[in-house]
């Protein structure tokens, strides 16, 4: 299917002209980094190598069934920051990730989601080549995966709605063989932050509310910004309160802030000085009280 036709499936009807015919774009346009300035006492300059092969394996690997054009690609970015290398060829350092889309009758994007992910090791040495291999555990392409995995899962919940779970469930396979691996930062066990846990959480049916809010919060509220503000705010207001009744069923979760860490700006934006502003204050502090402080900028 055309991922056009799934756009379409879900209501989104700003796309602008589309001309039928052969589609060959893939699915992500990823700019990647490598910072290894922490690294001392060798020469790491083979490293920069590691970003380009990076953003090849990301951009020009065909990651669903679905057909592309070229401006429907998912945005994205990845920070690759090595902050210590144990060999000349092993390393840990952490990944920074963040996907984002069309805010649609607008020339702006919104972040779908962003992760710094700080638990990982691995090996890379020069000229080492990066291979797609699904079905079996590697240090560097299997975290690679994972959230080219969840960052399809996001975007495509943002549309339809639960219908990022068949990405979800390959990035959960992807967790599982790394995490019988015994690879560092996979392990539910390990408890909040790790990947398994994150996508544990993504899959687990008392989230599912959280599930539906990605897409009601970009598709009918984000979206619908421009035709209706007052209504995309209610919308948006309406979304929050259900994640409140999610909060008294389930302790804090990784799942769930990263939705706050990621949108309480945007939040922010959207209810300031707004008619819903004290209403909003009111709920957003009672559901994310990290982000308080920033909230009172709604009622000032």
């Amino acid at each position: 299917m055309l991922r056009l036709n799934v756009l379409l499936l879900a209501g989104v009807t700003t796309l602008g002209s589309f001309a039928p015919g052969e589609v060959n774009a893939q699915e992500f346009n990823c700019s990647v980094s490598v910072n290894f300035q922490n690294l001392t006492g060798n020469d790491f300059s083979f490293l920069k190598e590691l970003g380009e092969r990076v953003k090849e394996y990301m951009n020009d690997r065909r990651w669903t069934d679905d057909r592309y054009e070229d401006y429907e690609r998912i945005d994205c970015n990845m920070q690759i920051v090595i902050t210590e290398a144990i060999t000349l060829t092993r390393f840990s350092g952490r990944i920074i990730v963040a996907s984002r889309r069309p805010v649609y009758g607008t020339a702006q994007q919104t972040t779908v989601v962003q992760f710094n992910d700080d638990s990982w090791i691995f090996d890379y040495p020069r000229g080492t080549p990066l291979i797609f291999e699904p079905d079996r555990h590697h240090a560097i392409t299997s975290v690679l995966n994972f959230y080219a995995y969840l960052m399809l899962g996001y975007d495509y919940d943002t549309f339809s709605e639960m219908g990022g779970t068949e990405h979800f469930q390959k990035a959960r396979r992807v967790a599982e063989l790394a995490e019988s691996s015994g690879s560092i930062g996979w392990s539910t066990l390990q408890g909040e932050g790790s990947r398994g846990e994150l996508i544990a959480q993504i899959m687990d049916p008392r989230f599912r509310e959280l599930r539906k809010a990605y897409h009601d919060y970009h598709l009918l509220s984000l979206d619908q910004f421009v035709a209706d503000p007052d209504k995309a705010r209610r919308t948006m207001l309406d979304v929050v309160g259900r994640l409140e009744g999610l909060t008294e069923d389930v302790s804090r979760a990784f799942y769930l802030d990263a939705f706050f860490t990621t949108k309480y700006k945007e939040i922010t934006a959207v209810f300031k000085g707004s008619s819903v502003a004290n209403q909003a204050y009111d709920t957003l502090t009672r559901i994310d009280p990290s982000h308080l402080s920033d909230y009172s900028q709604i009622i000032r």
